[in-house]
This record gives C-alpha cells, structure tokens and sequence, in this order.
C-alpha cells in the first residue's frame, strides 16, 4: 500500500499515460507510412495536444483533491479503462487539400515529420520515466550517489 501510494502520487502515473498515446500515436502514424500508396485510404489520426489538455487537466484535478489516481476525462480518441489503462481510438484525419488522384490524403512527409515528432515525445517521457524508477530504487537500496 505504502510503496503504491508513493508511485501512484508521483509523476510516474502521467508518464506512464503520456508512454501509452505515444505508443499508440506511433502504431496509427506506422499504418499511415504503410499504406501511403494505398489507394483510397485515408489517414488516421490521433490528436496530441487534445490528450495533452485531457492530461494535464487530470494532473490539476489530482492535485486540486490530492488524490493518488489519475483520472483523465475520455475524449473523443481515448477512454480510460476501469483498471486505468488507456484505449485509443483514431479518427480519420481530415483532407489539408484536396484529396489526390488515388483519394487519399496523406503525404508522406507530414506523416514522417509527425513519426519524428512522436519519437522525441516518446524518448523524452522514457527517459523522465527511467530516472523516477532510478531514484526510487536509490531510496530502497539507501545509497545517495
């Protein structure tokens, strides 16, 4: 309970949230680059900054109430499960332009540039992640370095 308690308060829950969209957001963004030739197919999308908001609010709400969980609002892309896992559901992405010969929309270096984008989220979050986990096992061993 303790040891729950103290991950659970912490920024671990928010950065194991922000692990998922990434993950999830680089499935949806590999399906695109895939099917870039496709004809007909039209890109899927999930919003960052739209989970971000739903995010952060729920990071406010935690702290307003000083509760351990992380409830985060579901959203038109996301859902969170009873045992706190996250489903996604990507929408399909509106036309920039006007669709092309083959009736997709997609473009190959957008869907790159956001690949590389969520890359970087996702190492980011890794990292921070990794650091908090470092730290507890500081504690527990009870050496300072």
């Amino acid at each position: 309970m303790f040891f729950t308690d103290i991950t659970n308060s912490s920024s671990i829950p928010v950065l194991d949230a922000m692990l998922s969209f990434t993950q999830a957001h680089h499935r949806v963004l590999a399906e695109n680059i895939a099917n870039i030739d496709t004809p007909g197919y039209q890109t899927q999308h999930l919003d960052p900054k739209q989970f971000q908001k739903a995010l952060a609010k729920a990071v406010a709400e935690r702290n307003d109430t000083r509760s351990t969980a992380l409830r985060i609002e579901s959203g038109r892309q996301f859902e969170q499960q009873p045992g706190g896992g996250l489903e996604f559901k990507p929408s399909v992405e509106p036309a920039e332009n006007v669709l092309f010969h083959d009736k997709t929309n997609a473009r190959i270096e957008r869907q790159m540039s956001l690949l590389a984008e969520n890359a970087m989220m996702y190492q980011t979050a890794t990292e921070l992640l990794m650091g908090k986990y470092e730290g507890l096992m500081q504690a527990i061993r009870g050496r300072v370095t």
